[in-house]
């Protein structure tokens, strides 16, 4: 039984390290996107559904700035993506690089989506490795002998 526990610690330390890694990096990864943005210094467009005037430094203000974007890169082709629009079209270019700024964003939104998944599954392997280290305890104090 002592081998049986060891075992079920050695593994509840791995998947702690490992869990405390992910939160760790999953924190990182998602203040270094947010200082990227924010040096950048983009506001959201005042005409905005949401977090209009607002800096573009999180996933909601980035997403709210990117549908501004694309709102206007339509309204200046006349409705038509830039997939539609003939190639010599002079404002083909002004959609295209709206369509790259939305990417841009967008690209920011799943790193910080990203950053949240891996430090949430860090914590839930913290605690199921607490959960292992309390269930050696409680199969070590079953197996002790009573005292004289």
């Amino acid at each position: 039984m002592q081998d049986r526990t060891r075992s079920i610690s050695v593994i509840a330390w791995i998947v702690i390290v490992v869990g405390a890694v992910m939160l760790v990096a999953g924190g990182i990864t998602w203040f270094t996107v947010q200082k990227q943005l924010a040096d950048e210094k983009i506001t959201v467009s005042k005409d905005a559904d949401m977090f209009a005037g607002q800096p573009v430094n999180g996933p909601l203000t980035a997403y709210a700035e990117a549908n501004v974007i694309e709102k206007h890169a339509l309204e200046a082709s006349g409705g038509k993506t830039y997939a539609e629009m003939a190639q010599d079209d002079p404002k083909r270019q002004t959609v295209m690089t709206a369509s790259f700024l939305r990417a841009s964003l967008f690209t920011s939104v799943v790193a910080f989506g990203v950053a949240l998944m891996a430090a949430g599954l860090g914590l839930v392997l913290i605690l199921i490795g607490v959960a292992l280290l309390a269930v050696r305890r409680a199969l070590r104090s079953e197996v002790r002998p009573a005292g004289p």
